[in-house]
């Protein structure tokens, strides 16, 4: 049996992703973030011990740490890694004349950009002992320099940018030691970046995590390549 891990597991597209892989007979550890939500806990009591949920905040280190020490408790080795886990802002239309908050920025990057190394690092011993090595990153439009149309959201737009670099840098790194990489642009979906549902997006989570979990886990690569595409199977520019 395959083990996952799913950050940002709570909610919206890793809640679904996370019931999509235990579905297909997959083991997922969850990252839990929202102590008090109940669709996890709901899970649990469906697939029993084939989901373990972990408290799980990627972007404090002694959190990240801890949630590795419990699945390392839990499992010998993960196949796959999906860094799902992100936030937005209220704030993301403030600009230069309006006034940056810069405090918001410097949150949404510490969690949206280096969330992703802290729980690759800290998952280390886990995925090197996995048969897939498999790392999937959710990225976002937002992060195209090429395509990105959106006004302002600095902190937002910024934060995805430097995902999709220190993504690169991972493939850089691990890819010799037999680490394959999916980066995933999932479309205006209806999700809770902002705290609540929002119901402006084209499309829902789980027609999203279905052509995801396609997607992250099927064989081989891009031609060697480190690309981005999205729910369509469509290649992005990033």
């Amino acid at each position: 049996m395959h083990t996952a891990l799913v950050t940002g597991a709570d909610r919206g597209l890793g809640f679904a992703l996370t019931a999509r892989l235990l579905s297909d007979g997959w083991r997922v550890i969850a990252g839990r973030y929202l102590e008090d939500w109940p669709e996890l806990p709901a899970l649990a009591e469906r697939y029993g011990e084939r989901l373990v949920i972990v408290p799980l905040d990627i972007g404090s280190d002694e959190s990240v740490h801890i949630a590795a020490k419990l699945a390392s408790a839990q499992t010998n080795s993960v196949d796959l890694v999906i860094h799902n886990a992100a936030v937005s802002t209220p704030l993301k239309d403030l600009d230069l004349r309006g006034g940056l908050d810069y405090g918001d920025m410097k949150r949404i990057y510490n969690i949206n950009a280096l969330g992703m190394l802290r729980v690759t690092e800290a998952f280390l011993g886990l995925t090197d002992a996995g048969s897939m090595k498999r790392q999937c990153v959710v990225s976002s439009e937002a992060g195209s320099v090429e395509r990105c149309e959106r006004r302002a959201w600095y902190g937002y737009c910024m934060s995805k940018a430097a995902l999709n670099m220190g993504t690169m840098r991972l493939y850089e790194q691990l890819r010799p030691e037999g680490y394959t990489f999916r980066l995933f642009h999932p479309g205006w979906m209806k999700t809770y970046m902002s705290g609540v549902k929002s119901e402006e997006g084209e499309l829902e989570a789980d027609e999203v995590a279905e052509a995801a979990a396609r997607y992250f886990v099927e064989p081989g690569e891009a031609n060697g390549r480190l690309v981005m595409r999205d729910w369509s199977g469509k290649e992005w520019p990033w």
